[in-house]
């Protein structure tokens, strides 16, 4: 459904939809794009489910929006003696949704199972350092180092599920009540969680692909809150609704375009540089993200220590994209004629947004003589197409980039699916060895590794950087506390409150 048609259809929809409608006591309905592919901390790899397990597990600690780190089920720690040995200390009395009481036992099994390679958990690579784990007492914890690592803290934020239990089961400030896949996740209130019980006693996530569905939904009253993504032309129309209010705030994501780097296209550097220079990413941003976008020199936010702004980066220069494919060799059958120089199969996700964006590249690409074959799939089939490497070219958003050792997640050549996520397969060793470097050194060295390792991928370009969208939501006014988390998460909902 185009925009116009679009508008069209919420304009005469909303002519019917006057009254303000009633909200179930106690209970609030959001809608996301897409759902989660499963609800399992210690497996699941999608935004969708971060989203979700945010407010269902706890984890040893957490990380602050400032993207530092604090306790949460861990009140303490300490690094002691040789061997290397972190000891964690937890809060006393807290209790799983079932009832049972949260020990350190269930911390090791979680992370037993984390360190079995016949799990495949995809937190395995951020464990290499971890030799074994005891649970000495009921609130202790001691990690076997191989060495101290910087990032060892923040690998600690993964939630803590009770192992063997028959459906999802944490600690955290609301338990699952149903998962009905692709249609719903229904949540209830913990109502003795550690850190206090939330406001609102049940929680619905309705899974609504089409985003004219979701607009409807939230015109209507049936649903109280929609987040990203959200389509920018819909924005002053949401913020004429005088029953809506719209939330903005700045992102950790990452926007990218990924290429596989075993395919002889993709995998071309010319290719690549080409790309780069060929999109036009300001004209994205502002005509299409209606400026709720900023430019990404590559996935670590500069709120970050870590950040480094002074990397390769790529302006729109289409010119300069036609003589690297020249002198590569790649050259064009006919200069400005219909004729390709080549053809790459884009693969992206049903959303219509997305597809829009991806015909403006295609439209963009085709001014240098670079065909675009679009394939849009919906999320589940896309998702495990990109994880297979069953792709030339995708696009996709990296949500709450933090801790610089995600580089070593995403472009390490250790770091393949399923144990990591280096989707393009791509392989540097020089690269390895400074995100190796970053995991044990401190200080001035960590950050050396860091700001060179930034320099090789903006390089190398195993990813294009696009943008960094600005995190959006579009809520019903009497929804009260609720607040975007740079991550996208939604751990704010455990104190909204809903005034009728």
């Amino acid at each position: 459904m185009n925009n116009i048609v679009l508008f069209l259809f919420i304009a005469f929809f909303s002519l019917s939809c006057s009254k303000t409608p009633a909200i179930e006591p106690g209970s609030l309905t959001m809608a996301l794009e897409s759902g989660p592919a499963m609800i399992d901390p210690l497996k699941s790899t999608d935004a969708a489910a971060s989203k979700i397990e945010g407010i269902v597990f706890n984890g040893l600690v957490k990380r602050n929006d400032d993207l530092t780190i604090s306790p949460d089920l861990a009140e303490r720690w300490e690094f002691t003696g040789e061997p290397l040995r972190a000891v964690f200390h937890l809060r006393r009395g807290v209790k799983f949704h079932d009832g049972s009481t949260f020990t350190s036992h269930d911390v090791k099994r979680a992370v037993d199972f984390i360190l079995n390679a016949e799990n495949a958990s995809p937190l395995r690579s951020s464990f290499a350092e971890v030799k074994s784990v005891e649970a000495p007492g009921a609130h202790t914890v001691i990690f076997n180092l191989n060495r101290k690592t910087a990032p060892f803290l923040d690998s600690l934020v993964f939630g803590v599920p009770k192992l063997g239990a028959a459906n999802p089961t944490g600690t955290g400030p609301f338990r699952l009540a149903e998962y009905k896949r692709d249609e719903k996740v229904t949540l209830e209130r913990n109502a003795g969680y550690f850190e206090g019980a939330p406001k609102i006693s049940r929680l619905v996530i309705k899974i609504i692909p089409d985003e004219t569905v979701r607009t409807l939904s939230l015109e209507s009253g049936e649903v109280q809150i929609i987040m990203n993504p959200v389509t920018p032309d819909l924005l002053p129309r949401f913020r004429k609704n005088p029953r809506l209010k719209v939330v903005t705030s700045p992102s950790s994501s990452y926007s990218y375009l990924g290429f596989n780097m075993d395919d002889p296209l993709a995998g071309n550097i010319a290719v690549r540089r080409a790309v780069a220079y060929a999109i036009d990413r300001q004209s994205v941003m502002q005509r299409i993200l209606k400026g709720l976008a900023e430019p990404a020199a590559g996935p670590m936010p500069p709120v970050s220590v870590f950040y480094e702004g002074a990397v390769e980066k790529y302006g729109y220069d289409p010119e300069k994209a036609k003589k690297i494919l020249d002198e590569a060799g790649f050259t064009d059958p006919d200069g400005p004629g219909p004729a390709k120089r080549f053809t790459l199969r884009y693969s992206t996700s049903q959303n219509e947004f997305r597809r829009r964006i991806a015909e403006v590249f295609q439209w963009q690409l085709e001014k240098v003589g670079i065909g675009l074959d679009i394939r849009s799939y919906e999320w589940g089939a896309f998702y495990a197409d990109i994880k297979k490497g069953n792709f030339q070219i995708f696009s996709m958003t990296w949500v709450g980039v933090a801790d610089p050792d995600i580089l070593r997640y995403m472009f390490h050549s250790a770091s393949m699916p399923p144990d990591g996520a280096n989707r393009g397969r791509y392989k540097n060793a020089q690269l390895d060895g400074l995100l190796e470097t970053g995991v044990t050194a401190e200080g001035e060295g960590r950050m050396w590794a860091y700001s060179e390792a930034q320099r090789i991928i903006a390089h190398d370009l195993p990813y294009v950087p696009l943008w960094r969208p600005m995190n959006v939501a579009v809520v019903d006014r009497r929804v009260r506390e609720f607040r975007l988390s740079a991550d996208e998460g939604i751990k704010s909902l455990k104190n909204v409150y809903v005034e009728n």
